[in-house]
């Protein structure tokens, strides 16, 4: 797995598919930039400076400040794999961005979304 198309995609890239999933649901950008400050330890301006600088997701996960340390209360299936199961902590990581993100467009609470 460790070849993988996704780790070289720009988050920029796929960041706009992640807000209109948000969007169609009734929830906004902010939230979803809030699970990923939550996920990642980045802020509003290290974010903007992804997003200029076209950074891939094995660097935007890589240079992250931090993984929170309660993504092992992430659970459950995403693109046919149970997060908690996947090997490949890369792909560990950008599958628990897209369950959150998924978590968002449900509906769910954010306050469980972000494991409080």
């Amino acid at each position: 797995m460790r070849n993988h198309k996704i780790f070289t995609m720009e988050f920029a890239s796929v960041y706009p598919h992640y807000i209109t999933k948000a969007e169609k649901k009734g929830r906004t950008k902010e939230e979803l930039d809030e699970i990923i400050f939550w996920l990642t330890g980045y802020d509003q301006k290290s974010l903007e400076e992804i997003l200029s600088n076209r950074t891939d997701f094995e660097t935007f996960f890589a240079e992250a400040p931090r993984l929170n340390p309660n993504v092992d209360k992430i659970k459950g299936v995403i693109c046919g794999y149970r997060v908690e199961e996947i090997e490949d902590p890369l792909m560990q990581k950008i599958r628990y961005l897209d369950k959150l993100v998924d978590e968002l467009a449900k509906g769910k609470a954010m306050e469980k979304i972000l494991r409080s």
